[in-house]
């Protein structure tokens, strides 16, 4: 049986070298590592992404006075707006100037896409 030496994955070369020079037993240990250290990195990504919609989401009464004004709060009815995720927040662009958009995780950044502004022209708020 012959084995060849298996391909490296794209990895910088800082990073590649020196795990090729390590002993078998040690290259164990460093993939048992990087295994918890990813599910943790994971589960931290997820308790941010938790902890941001819960801090940014817009309360029931501001859903419902969009949904009077006969705004859509479902995500599917937007075009290129996540399904799953995906939650609406106030944005001020500029002091004064408030939006709705909607917002969610998409890799390792952040989208959004604009829905309304929250005081629409001709309004008494």
């Amino acid at each position: 049986m012959t084995t060849e030496k298996p391909e490296p994955p794209d990895l910088p070369k800082t990073l590649r070298k020196p795990l090729e020079r390590q002993p078998p037993d040690r290259l164990d240990q460093v993939s048992t590592y990087a295994e918890q250290l990813a599910r943790w990195k994971r589960a931290e990504r997820e308790r941010e992404i938790t902890e941001t919609r819960e801090r940014d989401s817009i309360t029931d009464d501001e859903q419902t006075t969009l949904e009077e004004r006969g705004i859509s709060t479902a995500p599917s009815d937007y075009e290129d707006v996540a399904t799953s995720g995906a939650y609406i927040t106030i944005k001020e662009t500029k002091p004064g100037y408030k939006y709705y958009y909607w917002q969610w995780r998409e890799g390792n950044s952040w989208k959004n896409k604009y829905i309304a502004p929250v005081n629409p022209k001709g309004s008494t708020e």
